[in-house]
């Protein structure tokens, strides 16, 4: 890692670290600093500090910037259902079988892999060689919208777009059951579960990220409900954990949705392949144009085939 040090010296402005070095450092974005610190790349005074401490006059700032790494994914010649791609961008219909990027027990056949073949190498570098141009992710299961960097410029500017809640991120979901409140929304903090490690849970504020999910009915199917939900914080599992959280887990959550799915199968015989989850429609603003774009995924056919299913 290559170093730098540097004294903070007065006028010191009253804002946290990450927004503090950001300013300092304008190439690179709030997120990407906030990412350093987390990682304990940044050192105040000798010691990593916490995301809310501020900067003081005389404040002695370490920096360990990454190297580069060098490329270890390979490309893989896999149909990707794009929806817009220009010299800065892509946004593209997620398959829910595919995983985003390489991780423990999927090596390969990624949408990375598929990226990389793709886009020839034009892609942001900010992720690393495992997650090029990825600026967000979908689950496993989930389908859906999902926008990808061609460069590192536009890369920190979705960044920024996606750490201060402005981009538009609208699902599709069915659930388990007649869901009431048919619109409303749930505002609760969510954190990792206390005793299963790999799942998340609804957690007491002050405990959790704070997180906030806004939903209407679309749709009364039988003994489910055909729903359309606004993500306005990005919270891992937010809508499967928030849904679950009002006793309306995702049809075909495996995870979350035990119980209520053997219910569903034995009331309507029908039994889903994978949770029923589509990332409907993504809103931002080009970094390059400045215009606000929208960009929608149709629903895949399992999702089409599980609202016939279920209609009454």
């Amino acid at each position: 890692m290559d170093s730098e040090v540097f004294i903070v010296e007065a006028p010191v402005p009253a804002v946290r670290y990450d927004r503090f070095l950001q300013t300092r450092f304008p190439e690179r974005s709030r997120v990407e600093m906030q990412r350093l610190l987390a990682e304990g790349c940044i050192r105040v005074n000798g010691t990593v500090p916490k995301g809310s401490h501020r900067p003081r006059s005389g404040d002695r700032v370490e920096i360990a910037w990454p190297k580069p790494r060098p490329a270890g994914v390979e490309p893989q010649d896999i149909l990707l259902q794009v929806i817009h791609e220009d010299e800065d961008l892509l946004v593209i219909n997620k398959s829910p079988d595919i995983v985003v990027h390489p991780a423990h027990g999927h090596a390969d056949g990624t949408l990375v892999n598929a990226l990389l073949h793709h886009c020839k190498g034009s892609l942001s570098g900010i992720g690393g060689v495992e997650r090029p141009g990825i600026v967000h992710r979908l689950d496993l299961e989930t389908s859906g919208c999902l926008v990808v960097a061609k460069n590192d410029e536009t890369h920190r500017a979705l960044q920024d777009q996606f750490a201060a809640r402005t981009v538009e991120k609208v699902y599709h979901a069915i659930l388990c059951g007649d869901l009431q409140p048919s619109v409303g929304e749930v505002r609760a903090a969510i954190a990792r579960h206390p005793s299963h490690r790999k799942r998340m849970a609804v957690t007491t504020p002050g405990k959790g990220r704070s997180a906030l999910t806004s939903f209407r009915r679309l749709e009364a199917l039988q003994q489910a409900s055909y729903v359309e939900a606004v993500l306005h914080t990005g919270r891992t599992h937010q809508i499967r954990v928030h849904f679950q959280h009002l006793g309306f887990p995702l049809v075909g959550d495996a995870t979350y949705g035990v119980r209520q799915n053997a219910r569903l199968l034995e009331q309507t015989g029908f039994k889903a392949t994978r949770q029923m989850l589509h990332a409907r429609t993504l809103g931002f603003t080009h970094p390059r144009t400045g215009a606000w774009r929208d960009f929608e995924a149709p629903l895949p056919d399992d999702f089409q085939a599980a609202l016939s299913a279920l209609r009454r």
